[in-house]
Formats: C-alpha cells, sequence, structure tokens
C-alpha cells in the first residue's frame, strides 16, 4: 500500500477502531498523530506499542469539540513536520435514549461531538492540504446512519450528517486534489460489545449476513486504503464495513 505523504491525524484514536486505525496506519510507514480527549495512559500506550513495533508515533490531546483547540493541534502537527497529508475523523460519542425523552441538550452534545467535529477537522484540514495541493480525509460515520436504529436519533442525525458532508468537501477539494471519503462500520468487536451476554450477541450476529462481528482491523484496513495511493480516483464515496448488514 503506497501513500505519497508522511503523517495522519487520528483523532479519538486512545482505544476501540481509533486505536486499531493508528497501529495499522503507522505499520504501513505514516508517522500517526494519536489523538485524545480524556485517558492519556491508553494513548501513551498505543504510541508505546506502535514504536516497539518499528512505527512513529506522537500523542496530541485535545477536544474535537473545541474549535480553537482543534485549530491549535493542526497547527501544531504543522509546526513539527512541515504539512498534515492525511486526517481520519474518528472521534465520537453516543447518549442514547428514545428521541420522546431526549432533550435538545442531548441532541445538541451528540452532534457537536461528532458531526461539527468532522466539520472543523475537514475545513482545517482543506486549509492547510491546500497548500500542497495534495490530502486525503477519512470520516467514520456509520451504518445506523443508513438504516436507522431506535433511541439513537442524535447519534443517527449526526453520522448521516457526516455522510453527506463528506460529498460537499470532496466536491470543493477536489480542485486541489485533496480526496474525501467516508466508511460506515456496522457491529465490531470491542470492549463493549465483548461484554454483551450471548442471548444478546446471537440476536445481533442473526441480522448480519455474514453471522460475525468485524475486527476493528477490518475496517483499519478500509480506511487505510481510501487514504492510500490505490484509492487515487475515489471521492466522494461511502464505504460501508457491515457484513452486508445493511444493503
Amino acid at each position: 500500500m503506497k501513500f505519497s505523504g508522511k503523517n495522519v491525524l487520528v483523532t479519538g484514536a486512545s482505544r476501540g477502531i481509533g486505536a486499531e486505525i493508528a497501529k495499522y496506519l503507522a505499520n504501513k510507514g505514516l508517522k500517526v498523530w494519536i489523538n485524545y480527549r480524556s485517558g492519556a495512559d491508553a494513548a501513551d500506550a498505543v504510541k508505546k506499542e506502535i514504536e516497539e513495533n518499528g512505527g512513529s508515533a506522537a500523542v496530541i490531546g485535545f477536544d474535537v469539540t473545541d474549535e480553537k483547540a482543534f485549530i491549535d493541534a493542526v497547527k501544531t502537527i504543522i509546526d513539527s513536520d512541515g504539512e498534515l497529508s492525511y486526517l481520519v475523523n474518528n472521534a465520537g460519542i453516543t447518549n442514547d435514549k428514545l428521541a420522546m425523552r431526549m432533550s435538545v441538550d442531548d441532541f445538541k452534545k451528540v452532534i457537536d461531538a461528532n458531526l461539527t467535529s468532522t466539520f472543523i477537522g475537514c475545513r482545517e484540514s482543506i486549509k492547510v492540504m491546500s497548500k500542497k495541493r495534495f490530502g486525503a480525509v477519512v470520516n467514520v460515520a456509520s451504518v445506523v446512519a443508513e438504516m436507522g436504529n431506535m433511541g439513537q436519533a442524535n447519534y443517527v442525525a449526526s453520522k448521516g450528517g457526516v455522510i453527506s458532508m463528506t460529498k460537499t468537501f470532496a466536491l470543493e477539494g477536489s480542485a486541489r486534489n485533496i480526496r474525501f471519503n467516508s466508511v460506515t462500520p456496522g457491529f465490531i468487536q470491542t470492549d463493549m460489545t465483548k461484554d454483551l451476554n450471548e442471548k444478546v450477541k446471537s440476536a445481533m450476529m442473526e441480522r448480519i449476513p455474514l453471522k460475525r462481528f468485524a475486527d476493528p482491523k477490518e475496517v483499519a484496513s478500509v480506511v487505510a486504503f481510501l487514504l492510500s495511493d490505490e484509492s487515487s480516483y475515489v471521492t466522494g464515496e461511502t464505504i460501508k464495513v457491515n457484513g452486508g448488514l445493511y444493503m
């Protein structure tokens, strides 16, 4: 897998899918900037694992919903490396409850964490990537953005917005050779899903044609492909990584 740039910022990379994306990209030769909001120890552990495997990484803590902090973080990367080649907007939260019990504040917090932060990241990346007329961004959405899900009106709206917004950034970035794509993971093997009882797991797997949860590395490999030169003619697309859950 070939990359023309040399570094990548992955938001929400201290654990879960974000950590796997960071490790996968480092294994492919990129210097990875590991973002976290809380959990500095976990971010340091990801960095340590990357370096022990011969990769290059740096930890950068900031809240992706804080516009100034995001802008300052990008400046820090530019000051250090002279460029920002790639961005993965992965950070996000959930706050599930039925819509009739969901306050506007509940709704807005998830929109800010998942959608507004992705907007800030895309906007700032297009600014700095335009200087060398090269770059690629992958935004992590979700299968529920395409199919809906009870109790997640805020989350579904935020991730649906990510998919649509990605297309607009792809149009605006195309003249500068900056590509924007998104992925929609389905059910993934994480600490959260490991704790589910077997009855719940079985019911969930029955809905998935491939009859299993994804390994986080299977999401990471698709993200890497979309960033790499191997997808140089792909932009504005949404790649489903869901085992056929929603065709």
